[in-house]
């Protein structure tokens, strides 16, 4: 089945979750972030997730940006960081994380093909929009999909039923890129085509569906999308 569209993840993806800590540890008067930021980038992520997935076991679904509030400060206290200023500052630098740098260029290949494309992401609206401003990449995307709309975290089905619901066609018809191991599993057990962009160089994991596609950055999703 030809691919119509071509659909990616927000945080890992498009955008650098870790920029927030990063930036913030370079700043003056940072000395205790300046070796810490790497464990509280990674544990700041891994709250998030999890937290996620426990919500929406548990029922109790909240939007991303609170996940992502609660997140942190478990990081922060983990770390001994547990600062206001310091708090205030990551979120903000949170709402306005940049795209990584082939982003750009891979989407308007996309668009030039003609090609649809898109964002599917557990984050809220508003968070999506402001990270698509900041990285200025709104003119290249036909859609931002949130899981607010269903109220339920990925990798719940109904949240990839989004794309079909927005753009038609079928699953094959799909091409769905993330950073996230257990994201490509899931998108591939629904049926999409899946691209898994595995910067980390991580091993594979053990879940129904495999991704399609393996790679390390996302400068090849065009020509995946249009052999």
């Amino acid at each position: 089945m030809p691919i119509k569209v071509c659909v990616f993840d927000a945080y890992g993806t498009l955008f650098d979750v870790a920029a927030a800590a990063r930036i913030a540890a370079a700043e003056p008067g940072r000395a205790a972030l300046a070796e810490a930021w790497p464990k509280l980038a990674e544990d700041w992520r891994r709250k998030q997730l999890e937290y996620s997935w426990l919500r929406a076991v548990m029922g109790a679904h909240t939007d991303f940006w609170q996940v992502t509030q609660d997140g942190l400060d478990w990081a922060l206290e983990a770390s001994g960081l547990s600062e206001p200023e310091l708090r205030e500052r990551l979120l903000a630098l949170y709402w306005e994380l940049q795209a990584y740098p082939e982003v750009p260029a891979m989407l308007a290949r996309l668009k030039e093909a003609g090609l649809a494309t898109a964002i599917l992401s557990n984050g809220a609206p508003e968070m999506l929009a402001g990270a698509v401003q900041s990285a200025g990449i709104g003119d290249l995307l036909d859609g931002v999909l949130s899981v607010e709309s269903v109220g339920i975290f990925k990798p719940a089905p109904a949240v990839y039923r989004l794309v079909t619901d927005r753009f038609g066609g079928t699953a094959a018809n799909v091409l769905f890129v993330s950073s996230n191991g257990w994201d490509a599993a899931a998108a591939s057990a629904y049926g999409f085509r899946v691209a898994w962009v595995n910067r980390a160089g991580l091993p594979l994991d053990r879940l129904p569906g495999k991704p399609h596609h393996i790679l390390s950055d996302l400068t090849t999703i065009p020509d995946i999308a249009t052999p």
